[in-house]
């Protein structure tokens, strides 16, 4: 299932309409709707029916600037059906036009928004106002024919944000944004999207929690006075059902351990171990991390979704393995045959498409899967029949 529908416009009703019209008034009438009736029009349906009953939406994470989403969508050979975006919140009116200008693109080359929001100020910022503006400016873009999904505060169970490891302030502020999303703009559907936990409680961060605070003792699950991966690292950040209506993880290829920066095939079934809580291998025994998909996708019935992927593939480095091989490993896990029958949660895979410095490994990382010619057409080669793209037809926004 597609969320835009093209609809036809509707003509003018009632017989003494007709009648009261003079020559040339009937004539512009009739010429506006011929046109009208050429140019279709976009119906936003509503956040339930975002989720493809099938399969799984393809996605992108773009450079707007650098590769706009229509020469990616040449490069494919399909107009992805999500395109993700990041913005700080609450926004200026620069924020306000790099989101008009992504729908723009949207509407003409894809399908739908992911639209990740960044309180980098703190989540003391977003406040009741700020939330209802965002809900306003989010049913004024599903008017125009894009609908969004909303991530907000992504990662929050990490110490690197400024909104990360404050169980208590999140889940209150998410909430404050869920309900103004919900109540104004139907087109529209809140995400949430935690850190993998392996790693956690990722000590170190600016932003940990400190012992001693009420963040602390609700994140000390197992109630033994310290934070550590026998905790649980998704649960305390948990919204709650009536809020949330997609829930997400990014799952990423660094390497095979920390530190990262080596050009590495990634193990055999990585991706779905991390996703299940499973993984035990190069980078370390994560089985105590909780089983993401089968806590939030099939017991509580969300849809789930890979917001960010890929592989790495250090350019600038001579050792180790080639582009193609790593990328090709980490695809081919990504795309499995068996996800659409074991994983029918899995509603959502949106691939990293960047060449950027990483400050991570303090160097340049190529992610992207369209940019070289032979990777690019082994990518597009392994893409699955049950991935589903934007509609092929282009809308404009309803009145135009």
């Amino acid at each position: 299932m597609v969320s835009l529908v093209v609809i036809g416009t509707l003509a003018y009703g009632g017989v003494g309409i007709w009648t009261d019209l003079s020559e040339r008034s009937r004539q512009e009438a009739q010429a506006a709707q011929q046109q009208a009736s050429v140019a279709p029009r976009c119906e936003v349906l509503g956040r339930e029916e975002l989720v493809p009953e099938a399969g799984a939406l393809f996605g992108v994470n773009l450079d707007w600037v650098d590769k706009p989403l229509a020469d990616y969508a040449l490069r494919l050979g399909h107009k992805p059906a999500v395109s993700v975006s990041f913005t700080g919140f609450p926004y200026d009116e620069r924020g306000h036009r790099y989101l008009r200008m992504a729908a723009d693109q949207i509407r003409a080359d894809g399908q739908m928004m992911l639209l990740t929001l960044e309180p980098e100020g703190g989540l003391q910022t977003v406040t009741e106002e700020t939330a209802q503006e965002l809900a306003a400016d989010l049913a004024e873009i599903n008017d125009s024919g894009v609908p969004v999904i909303v991530r907000f505060a992504h990662e929050m169970n990490g110490s690197w944000y400024a909104w990360g490891q404050q169980p208590v302030a999140y889940v209150e502020t998410y909430r404050r944004v869920a309900e103004a999303v919900h109540e104004r703009a139907p087109g529209s559907a809140m995400m949430w999207a935690p850190n993998y936990g392996g790693g956690y409680p990722f000590a170190g961060g600016a932003h940990e929690a400190e012992p001693g605070t009420e963040d602390f003792a609700i994140l000390d699950t197992d109630h033994d006075g310290e934070l550590t991966m026998a905790d649980d690292s998704y649960a305390p950040y948990y919204p709650g059902d009536e809020y949330v209506d997609w829930v997400g993880m990014s799952l990423y290829h660094w390497g095979d351990a920390h530190p990262w920066g080596e050009n590495e095939v990634p193990e055999e079934g990585k991706f779905l171990a991390q996703l299940t809580g499973t993984y035990d291998g190069a980078g370390g025994d994560d089985t105590a991390v909780p089983d993401f998909y089968a806590e939030y996708g099939r017991d509580r019935g969300k849809p789930v979704s890979i917001p960010e992927t890929g592989a790495l593939y250090a350019s600038a480095v001579a050792e180790g393995a080639g582009e193609l091989e790593i990328k090709q490993a980490w695809w081919d896990q990504v795309f499995d045959s068996s996800i659409p029958r074991d994983f029918p949660q899995l509603k959502m895979i949106n691939w990293f498409e960047w060449d950027k410095h990483e400050v991570e490994i303090d160097g340049e990382v190529d992610w992207t899967t369209t940019n070289d010619p032979a990777v690019r057409a082994a990518f597009t080669a392994a893409l699955p029949g049950w991935l589903r793209y934007a509609p092929e037809t282009s809308c404009t926004a309803p009145g135009t």
